[in-house]
């Protein structure tokens, strides 16, 4: 990855995020935060910049001063943009086409929601990136057949995939502290979990219908990692830790029994929703 390029202060925790999974591939922190570039409501954060707090400071570039989010994009030639900022529009027409004219498979991010702030649409995406684009969305988009007849299916970046096996993993083993490591742990579990079938459609994350599945295995995850960092606060330490996390799975599933003659859940409750 050349540049990876984060849009405006929103994106903070993301641009640390990354930062931390560079340096676990082995990329070193400085050059790690050279390939972060940062963009708020005063143009790109560059070293000298007045006001500058201190973790702006920390992803300051040596660079000259550039306003426009568009100018950003010509002069950095991002691998990815990422926008939070909640800005409808900001991926304008010219940097989907500027993205896609710098990279094979321009990678963008329009995470801003409700769908009516987002950055861009998955349309725009895929139509000005030629169907190149690596799309994902905050805001759900339906899928979007190109006129060459390419059908991509847009991923949408919900916190539905995250928190559920995130808290099951943590109450599961007694984690007292959530640390960024319990989060990147489960970035990789949800991206282990996209088959090449899903990403051939344009899916970046694997299919709502298998939340349940995925909220196991990342839940699995978190137990194994802190158990081995000596996180967990329940002893001992189960040998079959997924049969282990299994037996702690809610399930909303009743079987209706009869006592005495009174039946429960009554008829009348088994065919209306309550």
């Amino acid at each position: 990855m050349k540049r990876l390029y984060t849009v405006f202060q929103a994106a903070m925790g993301i641009a640390h995020l990354i930062l931390m999974a560079m340096e676990k591939e082995g990329i070193s922190r400085e050059d790690a935060i050279k390939k972060i570039w940062m963009v708020d409501s005063k143009g790109l954060i560059v070293k000298g910049r007045s006001h500058l707090n201190h973790e702006k400071e920390m992803f300051a570039q040596d660079h000259p001063s550039v306003n426009t989010l568009e100018e950003v994009v010509q002069k950095v030639k991002p691998t990815a943009i990422i926008g939070v900022a909640a800005v409808a529009g900001a991926f304008t027409e010219k940097i989907l086409k500027d993205m896609a004219a710098f990279n094979e498979r321009p990678i963008v991010f329009a995470l801003s929601n409700p769908t009516s702030k987002a950055e861009c649409t998955a349309e725009q995406c895929y139509r000005l990136t030629e169907g190149r684009g690596i799309f994902a969305s905050g805001s759900p988009f339906s899928k979007v057949t190109l006129p060459n007849g390419q059908t991509f299916f847009p991923g949408q970046g919900n916190n539905a995939y995250v928190f559920p096996g995130v808290a099951l993993g943590v109450i599961a083993c007694g984690v007292r502290h959530i640390s960024d490591d319990i989060f990147l742990i489960t970035a990789e579990s949800i991206a282990a979990e996209v088959t090449e079938q899903n990403l051939a459609e344009g899916r970046l994350y694997p299919p709502l219908d298998s939340i349940r599945e995925v909220s196991l295995k990342i839940a699995v995850k978190i137990v194994d990692w802190a158990y081995k960092h000596g996180l967990a606060s329940w002893y001992p330490e189960p040998a079959d830790k997924e049969a282990f996390v299994k037996r702690l799975v809610y399930s909303p599933d009743y079987d209706s029994f009869v006592i005495d003659d009174y039946r429960w859940p009554p008829a009348a409750m088994q065919t209306q929703d309550v």
